[in-house]
């Protein structure tokens, strides 16, 4: 099962960028669907977008599309979430996850099998 570690997570003001990264530990994501969620307090664990490793394949939620872009690269083994125009309401921890079952429409966080610590990204207005 591989593991993940997220990192570039930060505070921003309203209308700027963040990347997030995300490296897969003890194998490589070939094979696998990596996907972001994001978590605001008292609220559900939300689909952000996911990314077929192998196939290169996208797909991203309609709350974050023209402005977040998930892809890989694969000289580093990581998968990336740049995040463009951020706004107060995507301030949440942001976590990395992965499969090697599902598709890059699955959005069901129960169904992916692993998953890294989360990283804070705050967005001021």
């Amino acid at each position: 099962q591989v593991q993940l570690v997220e990192s570039g997570g930060g505070l921003v003001q309203a209308g700027g960028s963040l990347r997030l990264s995300c490296a897969a530990s003890g194998r490589t994501f070939s094979g696998y669907t990596i996907a972001w969620f994001r978590q605001a307090p008292g609220q559900e664990r939300e689909f952000v977008a996911s990314i077929s490793w192998t196939l290169g394949y996208i797909y991203t939620s309609d709350s974050v599309k023209g402005r977040f872009t998930i892809s890989e690269d694969y000289a580093k083994g990581t998968v990336h979430l740049q995040m463009n125009t951020l706004k107060p309401e995507d301030a949440a921890v942001y976590y990395c996850a992965a499969s090697s079952r599902n598709s890059i429409y699955e959005s069901r966080p129960g169904l992916y099998d692993s998953w890294g610590q989360g990283t804070q990204v705050t967005v001021s207005s």
